[in-house]
């Protein structure tokens, strides 16, 4: 008698929360350092940097995850030096996976950061200037906390997309129970067995987060001050 499968692959499910969580919690000062520069800055260069920023957007992940495979690879410098650093390797372990999903994470969390900055009136940025707060006060004390609506929506996205990536997790990480396999890598091998039980359930989960986070993302657009 075959043994009937699990209701749900809780060890991915943990793994996946993990792996959204850290992801949020590193990229939000990183997202709040870059928002600045894109809100407000006029340098040259610019452009170029909106595009490299927000490349993992266009970017087929398969493409993505093949360039960061070589790049994390033992052979690789960045390879060699975490070899070096910490006796073990980027690839197929849950650091690579996470630097990974904060490089395909970025632009998620930005996007909502910066629009939501380019809407704030310049003239309560004139007057923190002019009360003597510098730039970097004035964007702290004041654009940022004005700008709480697209922060929250930003680290939603960037949540729940960390949450379901799969290319990017499989070329860089694998499929090691435990340690690399997420809930979107579960589904697939529940597919592959015809554990159809267990991959509608899987589904069922993803789908009714990722319902959860536009309804989210879009009450907090509806709050936005016009």
């Amino acid at each position: 008698m075959i043994p009937a499968a699990p209701w749900m692959d809780w060890s991915a499910a943990a793994l996946s929360v993990r792996l959204a969580c850290s992801c949020v919690f590193l990229l939000a000062p990183l997202g709040i350092a870059l928002a600045w520069p894109l809100a407000y800055g006029r340098f040259r260069g610019k452009l170029l940097l909106e595009a490299v920023l927000l490349m993992p957007l266009v970017l087929p992940p398969t493409v993505l995850g093949f360039y960061l495979l070589q790049s994390f690879g033992p052979r690789s410098p960045l390879g060699k030096l975490w070899e070096v650093i910490t006796g073990g390797t980027l690839v197929f372990s849950f650091s690579g996976l996470l630097i990974a999903a904060l490089l395909i994470n970025l632009p998620f969390f930005l996007q909502p950061l910066v629009a939501s900055l380019g809407g704030v009136d310049r003239r309560l940025l004139e007057a923190a200037a002019t009360l003597g707060h510098g730039r970097i006060s004035t964007y702290l004390r004041v654009a940022l906390p004005l700008s709480w609506r697209g922060l929250l929506a930003g680290a939603i996205l960037a949540f729940a997309h960390a949450i379901g990536e799969f290319g990017v997790v499989l070329m860089v990480g694998g499929n090691l129970p435990g340690r690399t396999r997420t809930l979107s890598i579960a589904l697939f091998d529940q597919v592959q067995a015809f554990e159809l039980g267990a991959a509608h359930r899987t589904a069922l989960v993803l789908l009714s987060f990722a319902f959860l986070v536009l309804l989210s993302t879009a009450w907090l657009r509806a709050r936005e001050p016009r």
